[in-house]
């Protein structure tokens, strides 16, 4: 798989979960109308949180957002990914880094994890960062939910009349 960054592109903010295996299949459909190809990208970081505590394993968390971007390209594809399709591991809070590789794109795709209820309602940190702050159009995927089935109508109570 070609990893340059060449020509018109459609940016897919992968993480693993089922929105961005959404977002990725979308990214290929819409790449022909939009004469773009598309570049999956997986972000990774050092927690900031074990700096000082723990000495920094690069090769861990790079080789797990490794495996997590081949996983969801395996899910999403499977042995045949669009044409012209790339990839890339970057390393970075995923809302900086993703609103950077969308700077020269077409459009920038992330998916959204649903949490339910009220929480459900809104936009993740990512998708919020990359909405407001993103040069190109962002498309936010939300998971894919299964229809509830449909109400059956309740049965007409029927009024009596009482006569005395």
């Amino acid at each position: 798989m070609d990893t340059t960054p060449e020509g018109p592109r459609i940016v897919v903010g992968v993480d693993g979960s089922e929105p961005s295996i959404l977002a990725l299949r979308l990214a290929a459909q819409l790449a022909p109308a939009l004469e773009a190809r598309v570049h999956a990208v997986s972000c990774w970081d050092f927690p900031p949180l074990f700096a000082g505590y723990l000495p920094p394993d690069f090769y861990t968390f790079e080789g797990k957002a490794t495996k997590i971007l081949h996983e969801a390209l395996e899910k999403a594809f499977g042995a045949e990914p669009p044409p012209g399709m790339t990839t890339a591991l970057e390393r970075g809070p995923a809302p900086a880094t993703l609103v950077k590789a969308g700077a020269d794109a077409q459009m920038l795709i992330v998916g959204r994890r649903g949490h339910g209820g009220i929480r459900g309602m809104h936009l993740g940190s990512v998708s919020t960062a990359c909405v407001a702050h993103a040069p190109c159009p962002v498309l936010v995927v939300h998971e894919e939910t299964k229809p509830k089935p449909p109400r059956r109508p309740r049965p007409k109570r029927q009024a009596e009349l009482y006569v005395h």
